[in-house]
């Protein structure tokens, strides 16, 4: 299948509309793209990797300004970087949609919306919601081949901006979920000794309510885990902050967590989708090989069917609930990450005749199966947990962070060979937090590098090493006292502009409509 379109926007000769584009004195602009081969241009390098690029394709560009007449304009397009091969491609998308929100929240969601009948709403809003947002970026960054920036000055130069706000979204992410991600790398290094820190209430963080777990008739009302003792006093230290007007110093083992997880960043994506195609080989396959083992344990625990069977229980009075089919597309959109650009910068690097409406179509498939499979593993442990405490599983389970780094470790610790499945658990965790992390980061610099390519394109690895140092530091105030409610504000503003950002996007293109005619 070919594409013949007739796009809207004005192709400038410099790469960059910080170089030279003239997009004010663009009233209108249609152009014909033709994919027949054209001269072997010099050997000129591209921002993204430094070969010599095979035969250009030309775009034909005819803009009318004023009504005073057309110019002509021929431009050879220098062919960019593609990925080595198709699987890359698949696995960065796929290990962008599946992250932490697929283990932390989805699960917590169906339960609470109904369990087995929350996945109607959730499959229409795949469908009519999600899939649909998931496909136009794919397309958009395939056929434009480029960033956020360039595609949205393309498609109108007065809403440029939109592409600096996803930029402007990306950071946010890149400071906040990195910190995350520190966080598992905090619990991978205290998982390697003899004993787990959060199995008893001997050690110097824990109170006088400190319980141990399986001590259920010392349990009173104000009484406290070791694994919530850890998280909260341990490695956030929150018990010494009052608020934000007493911040603390930065806690310089989480600082360093962080660090660690900027530096796999850097060294993922420096070269591009060199680098980072090598990288997604481990960190998408990975979660997938933990969650596998962890359902073949968790199902064997006492206590799994229960915790299952509440899982899938259809509630199907809650249907008629408008809170339920909310909830499903705010986890559409949460889950499948429209509107960060990630996908516009991702498909950007396929080769222009790619079948991307069968890429949608399979990883947006694969991110909802992978979610319900992670309650499978999530609620096997729960009931399990339930069955342990002689409680209701409503009373054990919490949404967030609260699910990962207290009560999953927290059942962790009672089971035999407890160091071993600690560890696998948070490697987990932090190869589903680092793709995300790779999408969000790569975005934005692929958006400004095909923005301005003599000034930042051309030194890409230096660009990149000083954009991370720069969230690095900005990230910082997310290792004190307070980071916990630095990440609560951080994930309220992302999650408004997941549900505002693509829905503008989608209204804004239907009502462009451009002409894109397909030719077999």
């Amino acid at each position: 299948m070919q594409l013949a379109p007739l796009a809207s926007g004005e192709e400038d000769k410099g790469g960059g509309g910080g170089e030279g584009a003239a997009d004010g004195e663009v009233a209108s602009c249609k152009g014909l793209l033709s994919a027949t081969p054209g001269p072997t241009p010099d050997p000129t390098p591209s921002h993204n990797n430094k070969v010599t690029p095979t035969p250009s394709m030309t775009l034909l560009a005819t803009a009318s300004t004023g009504g005073a007449g057309s110019v002509t304009h021929t431009t050879d397009i220098h062919v960019r970087e593609t990925w080595n091969k198709k699987v890359e491609f698949l696995l960065a998308v796929i290990g962008f949609a599946v992250d932490l929100g697929n283990v932390w929240r989805f699960p917590y969601i169906c339960y609470q919306n109904g369990g087995g009948a929350f996945l109607i709403p959730y499959c229409l809003m795949l469908v009519f919601g999600g899939l649909p947002l998931f496909y136009m970026e794919l397309a958009l960054g395939q056929f434009h081949r480029s960033g956020c920036l360039t595609i949205w000055r393309r498609i109108c130069p007065a809403l440029k901006g939109v592409g600096y706000a996803i930029c402007l979204i990306d950071i946010y992410m890149g400071m906040y979920y990195n910190t995350i991600i520190g966080w598992a790398v905090y619990y991978l290094f205290a998982s390697f000794r003899s004993e787990l820190p959060w199995t008893s209430c001997g050690n110097s963080w824990n109170t006088e309510n400190c319980v141990p777990v399986l001590n259920v008739s010392a349990q009173h009302a104000n009484s406290t885990s070791p694994a919530q003792e850890f998280f909260t006093r341990s490695v956030l230290e929150q018990h010494l902050s009052d608020g934000l007007d007493h911040m603390g110093p930065i806690k310089l083992s989480l600082a360093v967590c962080v660090l660690a997880v900027f530096i796999l960043v850097y060294f993922s994506l420096w070269k591009g989708v060199r680098s980072t195609g090598k990288v997604v080989w481990f960190t998408a396959l990975m979660p997938y090989i933990v969650l596998f083992i962890l359902l073949g344990r968790g199902v064997t625990l006492p206590g799994a069917a229960d915790g299952i069977r509440y899982y899938l229980t259809p509630q199907w009075h809650k249907l008629y609930n408008s809170k339920v089919w909310i909830d499903a597309a705010s986890q559409i959109f949460f889950s499948l990450g429209p509107g960060f650009g990630t996908l516009l910068a991702l498909s950007s690097y396929n080769k222009f005749h790619n079948n991307c409406y069968r890429d949608a179509i399979l990883t947006s498939s694969v991110n909802c199966l992978t979610s319900f499979l992670a309650g499978f593993v999530i609620f096997s442990v729960l009931g399990y947990m339930a069955h342990v405490q002689n409680k209701h599983i409503e009373d054990v389970g919490l949404e967030g962070p609260g699910l990962v780094f207290i009560v999953y470790p927290e059942a962790i610790a009672t089971m035999s060979g407890s160091v071993f499945w600690s560890i696998i658990f948070f490697i987990m965790l932090i190869t589903l937090g680092l793709d995300s992390t790779f999408g969000g980061l790569e975005a934005m610099i692929t958006a400004l590098c095909d923005e301005y390519p003599r000034v930042l394109g051309q030194h890409r690895e230096k660009f990149v090493a000083g954009l991370l140092v720069f969230i690095y530091i900005c990230s910082l105030p997310t290792c004190t006292y307070v980071s916990f409610i630095f990440r609560l504000k951080f994930i309220f503003l992302l999650q408004c502009d997941l549900m505002l950002l693509p829905g503008f996007c989608l209204v804004f293109r239907l009502i462009m409509r451009p002409r894109i005619s397909i030719k077999r």
